[in-house]
């Protein structure tokens, strides 16, 4: 791992200003625009509605971190960056590791925005379902680092944050983080099948609302299989400046 590429990374993510608005403060946006304190008085499992909104907002902060990271070897392969790279002693796994450690260091903050202003709005939950959804959040999305590195090898430079964006409201919606899923709906059976399900039911199965599925195991495991695959594919055969 070279600390010097780490860095570099890091500082280009932090000052890449339309990156850190739509994954940093637009969930924050939607979180208050979603929300108002009437939900408070909801129930949802051991916690409130409130609460339910604002895990699946910090989820989708989170997963639009990670997912920019990777995505953005697409510019550096239109740019040359990446075939400079190659010419130099740094081993391909250093380089998507650097890559996946800034994208889950920045999703931090994705995450704590959020979070930030759940108790504006009255989030209720236990103390340890606060820290445990955290966690799964924050582990959960190097899922999309894959994702968005897959992408960035798929897609040119110019279309690759393009389709990222509408691509990830629409994955979002089939997972049930803007409007709850009817359990047992022709919806919930589609959204069930899709990437952000079994991460979004994760991450709320701490405040208590579902009985544990090994299916959403089942179905972060397989997309991540299905990514890391796909990503070490194309980098595989990308051995030209495209």
């Amino acid at each position: 791992m070279s600390l010097a590429l780490l860095s570099l990374e890091a500082r280009r993510r932090l000052r890449n200003r339309r990156a850190m608005i739509f994954s940093v403060l637009l969930p924050v946006a939607f979180f208050l625009m979603f929300t108002t304190t009437d939900y408070s008085s909801t129930p949802y499992g051991n916690g409130n509605v409130v609460a339910n909104m604002m895990i699946g907002m910090a989820l989708y902060g989170a997963l639009m971190t990670t997912t920019g990271a990777g995505a953005a070897v697409s510019n550096e392969r239109a740019s040359g960056w990446s075939r400079q790279l190659r010419l130099t002693p740094l081993k391909p796994i250093a380089y998507i590791t650097a890559k996946a450690i800034v994208g889950m260091l920045i999703s931090v903050l994705a995450i704590g925005a959020v979070y930030a202003f759940g108790p504006y709005r009255h989030a209720q939950m236990p103390a340890s379902a606060w820290i445990t959804s955290a966690l799964i959040i924050w582990l959960g999305s190097l899922v999309f680092v894959a994702f968005g590195q897959f992408i960035g090898y798929v897609l040119p430079s110019d279309n690759a944050m393009q389709v990222v964006g509408p691509l990830m409201a629409l994955l979002a919606f089939l997972g049930g983080m803007f409007i709850p899923l009817t359990p047992g709906s022709t919806m919930d059976r589609i959204g069930s099948l899709t990437p952000m399900y079994g991460l979004h039911n994760l991450a709320l199965w701490p405040m208590g609302g579902k009985t544990f599925s090994w299916w959403w195991m089942a179905n972060v495991l397989t997309w991540l299989a299905i990514f890391l695959g796909g990503a070490a594919w194309r980098m595989g055969r990308d051995t030209a400046r495209v």
